[in-house]
C-alpha cells in the first residue's frame, strides 16, 4: 500500500519532518538543562494539542488501575509525557553518546542473564516494551556490549522513518522491519544474537487473548512461538529512570521459561511486564490503546465514534 493510498500527502510529510527535525536539533543543540526544559514544553503542548492522547491515558488507567484515586492518575499522566520528554532528548543527544560517557546516562543491572543466556550459543530474545527509554535500552546495550537487532514498525511517514532509523543505527544496532521479519530474527538468533523486540502493543491480527491488568488484551502469540522454535533465551529489559540517581537503570530480568504452549508462555511473559509496569506506571505509554482489540461479543473499552449519516 503507497503511502498516497493511506490518504498521506507529500506536502504532509514534509510538514511532519521539518517539525520532528526541528525538535531533535534543538534539543541535540542545546545544552542539557535546557533541552529537558524545552522537551517538556514541547511535550506540554502536544498535550496541550491532542487531548485525545491524555483521554486514553485516564480511560486506560479507570479500568486498569481502579483502585487509584482521580488525583493519582493525573499525577501518572503528567510523569508520562515527562518520561516522553527525557525520552526525546536522550535520542536527539545520541550524536555525542558514546562508550566513554555512557554511565552518565545509564547504567546496567541483571547483566548476568544476558551473559548466561548468550553462553548458552542459542541467542536473545529481549522482550521490552514502550515503558522507561526503549531506545537508550538497544542504543546502551550496542555501545557496552554488542549491537544488536531492534524490531521496529516503521512511520508512515518515509522521510520520518529514516530520520529515525539513522539514529537508531549510530551505535551499530540493526533494525528489522516489523512487515516482514521472521528470517531475519531466525537468522540473528542462530548467529547468536541478540533482537529486541516491543510486546506491550495492541495488536489485531496473530493475537491470542491474554489477562493484562485483569483486562483481556490481544497480545502478539509470535514471540512465544519464535522462542520455542528458535530455543533463543527470553530475557525481559527495560530502561528505567531512577530519579536519585537522575540517570536510567537498564534491568535484564531472569530469563523466562518457555514451554513451547504459545498462550501460555504469552500470558507469563505479559505478567512480568505488567509487574514492571505496576513498579514503574509514570514511565508507561498509557496514551495507547492498548485494549482496542477485543474478545468476541465483548464490549469496546473505548468510546466508539458515531457513525454519520449520508442523508440529509
Amino acid at each position: 500500500m503507497s503511502t498516497r493510498s493511506r490518504g498521506r500527502s507529500s506536502l504532509r510529510d514534509i510538514a511532519e519532518f521539518l517539525l520532528v527535525f526541528f525538535v531533535l536539533k534543538s534539543l541535540e543543540w542545546s545544552p542539557l538543562p535546557l533541552a529537558h526544559r524545552l522537551a517538556r514544553g514541547y511535550f506540554r503542548l502536544l498535550d496541550l494539542l491532542l487531548p485525545r492522547l491524555r483521554n486514553i491515558a485516564a480511560r486506560n488507567l479507570a479500568i486498569a488501575l481502579p483502585e487509584l484515586s482521580p488525583e493519582k492518575r493525573e499525577a501518572i499522566i503528567a510523569g508520562v509525557f515527562r518520561s516522553i520528554a527525557r525520552l526525546a532528548v536522550t535520542m536527539a543527544k545520541f550524536p555525542s553518546i558514546q562508550h566513554e560517557n555512557i554511565g552518565r546516562w545509564i547504567r546496567f543491572e541483571g547483566y548476568e542473564h544476558f551473559e548466561a543466556a548468550l553462553r548458552a550459543g542459542r541467542g536473545v530474545l529481549f522482550a521490552t516494551a514502550h515503558l522507561g527509554n526503549w531506545e537508550l535500552s538497544a542504543y546502551a546495550h550496542a555501545l557496552c556490549a554488542e549491537p544488536m537487532n531492534v524490531v521496529v514498525r516503521p512511520l508512515d511517514n518515509p522521510l520520518l522513518d529514516s530520520l529515525i532509523a539513522r539514529r537508531r543505527q549510530l551505535c551499530g544496532n540493526r533494525v528489522i522491519s516489523k512487515r516482514d521479519p521472521i528470517r531475519p530474527i531466525l537468522k540473528a538468533l542462530a548467529a547468536n544474537e541478540a533482537v529486541g523486540i516491543l510486546i506491550d502493543q495492541n495488536v489485531s491480527s496473530d493475537a491470542v487473548f491474554v489477562d493484562f491488568f485483569g483486562i483481556p488484551a490481544a497480545a502478539a502469540s509470535g514471540f512465544a512461538r519464535l522462542a520455542a522454535h528458535s530455543g533463543a533465551a527470553v530475557i525481559p529489559g527495560f530502561a528505567l529512570w531512577s530519579e536519585p540517581e537522575r540517570r536510567y537503570v537498564l534491568r535484564f530480568y531472569p530469563p523466562v521459561p518457555i514451554t513451547g504452549d504459545a498462550v501460555r508462555d504469552t500470558q507469563t511473559i505479559q505478567t512480568v511486564l505488567e509487574g514492571v509496569i505496576r513498579a514503574y506506571p509514570d514511565q508507561w505509554l498509557w496514551i495507547h490503546r492498548r485494549w482496542k482489540t477485543r474478545p468476541p461479543g465483548a464490549l469496546p473499552v473505548y468510546e466508539v465514534a458515531p457513525v454519520r449519516s449520508n442523508t440529509v
